[in-house]
């Protein structure tokens, strides 16, 4: 046990910061041209768990796969579309789980904000 360990404070605390153009990804993006910046305050040693903020400008994608999601809006409006037809339409103040295995899509209907908690899952 590391007696070094420290609890993380979103609000005080520097992460790693990234941004990128979702449309750099190939195929993933299905309508707009959403913008992503994310802080990324903890990262497990072994990898399977990241925690941070992320924001995103309107848009469309598929859905990230091969993860369990938390997330906690903190401001703006989202739905996430399942291949199924289910629409959950989620703004700021709401939290919800995406189970590894859930296949759709991501909409940001206004500009969004969510801290976030990634359990990261192997391909099979």
């Amino acid at each position: 046990m590391s007696h070094n360990t420290q609890v993380i404070d979103f609000q005080q605390d520097r992460g790693a910061f990234e941004a990128r153009r979702l449309r750099d990804l190939p195929d993933r993006v299905l309508q707009g041209d959403p913008h992503h910046e994310s802080t990324v305050f903890y990262s497990s040693a072994a990898g399977d768990m990241t925690a941070g903020t992320w924001t995103s400008t309107p848009g469309k994608w598929r859905a990230f796969t091969h993860r369990d999601e938390f997330c906690y809006i903190v401001s703006g409006h989202v739905r996430l579309i399942g291949d199924n037809g289910t629409i959950r339409s989620f703004k700021t103040g709401d939290a919800f789980v995406i189970p590894n295995g859930f296949s759709g899509c991501w909409e940001v209907v206004e500009t969004t904000t969510k801290h976030f908690v990634v359990c990261h899952q192997e391909a099979h």
